[in-house]
Formats: C-alpha cells, sequence, structure tokens
C-alpha cells in the first residue's frame, strides 16, 4: 500500500511543480487536468502542450584573497604588523580555496580584507599627520627666524615698533 500510495502522489507533486514553473506569479494560469495520466512523456499535461523551462545560470565567484594588496601592505606600511597579519590570511585564503573549501577561503578572505583596510588606513592617516607637522615645522620656523632677526611678516615697515614713534 506504502509504495502504490507514494507512486500516485509523485506524478500530482511533478505536476504542481511543473505548473508553477510554467505560471509565474502575475499571469493568469490555464486550466490543466490535475491527472497522473502520461502525455508525450511529460506527466499532468495535455497533448501537445509545450512546456517552458528557463535557465539560470549562478556563476559562484571564487572567494578573493586579496593577496596583492597584502603584500603591498607588507612591504610598503606595516603598521602594527597588520600588513603581515593580512598577508598570513592571504595565504591561508589561497590554500582553502585550492583545497576546495571554499567557505574558509571566504573567511580567511574576509579577515585579510579588515586587515588590509585598517593597515592603509592607518598608514594613511601618518601620512597626513606627518604632512601637517612638517607644514606646521617649516611655518614656525619661518616666524622664528623672521622675528629673531628683526623682521615681522605682518609688519615690514616699522621694524622697532617700540624705539621711534
Amino acid at each position: 500500500m506504502h509504495k502504490q500510495l507514494s507512486h500516485s502522489v509523485l506524478p500530482l507533486l511533478q505536476a504542481t511543480v511543473e505548473l508553477t514553473v510554467m505560471n509565474p506569479p502575475g499571469y493568469p494560469a490555464e486550466a490543466f487536468p490535475l491527472q497522473g495520466v502520461w502525455h508525450d512523456g511529460f506527466p499532468a499535461q495535455p497533448a501537445g502542450s509545450a512546456v517552458q523551462y528557463t535557465t539560470v545560470n549562478i556563476t559562484n565567484d571564487p572567494p578573493k584573497d586579496h593577496i596583492i594588496w597584502s603584500l603591498c601592505c607588507f612591504v610598503y606600511s606595516n603598521p602594527l604588523c597588520l600588513g603581515l597579519a593580512a598577508l598570513i590570511y592571504s595565504i591561508k585564503a589561497r590554500d582553502r580555496k585550492v583545497a576546495g573549501d571554499l567557505e574558509g577561503a571566504r573567511h580567511y578572505g574576509a579577515t585579510a580584507r579588515c586587515l588590509n583596510i585598517v593597515s592603509t588606513v592607518l598608514v594613511v592617516t601618518m601620512i597626513v599627520i606627518f604632512i601637517i607637522t612638517i607644514i606646521v615645522i617649516v611655518e614656525v620656523s619661518k616666524r622664528a627666524f623672521y622675528s629673531h632677526n628683526g623682521y615681522d611678516r605682518y609688519d615690514r615697515y616699522d621694524r622697532y615698533p617700540y624705539y621711534g614713534h
């Protein structure tokens, strides 16, 4: 009885799945007899009807290991050894990808990306602070030089304001 029940339910389930694919939501459904009768090799389809199939190609992009970015962070800017840590995680991500563990490769790649971002932000911040510090030092040196030699940038015509007038 169990085998007979499963064979009688199977064509109905297949017909339901095929009708759902053929009649997407928003389109009127045509009346098809839901019977377990085989016509032209397909269950529960009227004779002569064409079944439309949609093929969806899903490309699984391989996980990124960010190894070039990690190498640049390691060689050119390695604050707090973050470039080295990012390089290690990038190599682990590449090893996991070669071994076929795509989820592990994504995990290690995401960690390498975060470490590279932190390293890059720290280096850019340090470079900006360094440039601002150099500009301030040069301006303070100019001002000290001019005031020590008796020149004032804002009062050029009156060198000695306390003597004279």
